[in-house]
């Protein structure tokens, strides 16, 4: 063997020891209990109720609330339902329209953003105290066809606000896990 192929070989030895080293420092986010035998991170999150947004029943905020809210008791919980709840997790939500490029001869936009400002704020039900609180951003865009395809514009818009709820959704649960994995 070379000289040059032995130092490749001592390279991985070294680059193979010192991970087979830190694979034990690994524990998953979404463990069922922690290194030290504490309850898990999907337990924590279990203890969260998800409180309705209060917006007029049968607006499209009403249909994004319902959307968000949904999609993060399931990240939450998974298939089943959450334990007594210690926490409280309210949210406020701002939609805009934006339209980015306008056709120059109908003067009709072509192409628009849509987006969700999300205010939430998570409390202790016991206190009432405030434990975390923060605003979640989206920004979608989507493709608005010609004044003939009514149906088609409608539908565009409602995948993006679909696309930007969920996006709020794992926003906020994320910086939710974040919270109760580091225990601040």
């Amino acid at each position: 063997m070379s000289w040059f192929n032995i130092r490749i070989v001592a390279r991985l030895a070294v680059i193979a020891a010192l991970g087979g080293i830190t694979a034990g420092c690994f524990q998953p986010l979404y463990a069922d209990h922690t290194l030290n035998g504490g309850p898990g991170l999907r337990e924590k999150l279990s203890e969260i109720e998800f409180a309705p947004l209060n917006v007029n029943n049968g607006s499209r905020e009403a249909r994004l609330g319902v959307a968000i809210r949904n999609e993060m008791m399931f990240r939450a919980y998974g298939a089943a339902v959450g334990s007594a709840p210690k926490y409280k997790l309210t949210m406020r939500l701002s939609t805009q329209q934006l339209a980015i490029v306008i056709d120059p001869t109908t003067t009709r936009p072509d192409i628009q953003n849509y987006g969700i400002d999300a205010y939430y704020e998570l409390r202790e039900i016991a206190t009432n105290k405030p434990v975390i609180n923060g605003t979640a951003i989206a920004r979608v865009s989507f493709d608005t066809p010609g004044e003939e395809q009514r149906f088609a514009q409608q539908r565009g818009l409602r995948d993006a606000e679909d696309r930007a709820a969920k996006e709020i959704a794992e926003n906020i649960s994320t910086r939710l896990a974040s919270y109760f994995y580091s225990g601040i």
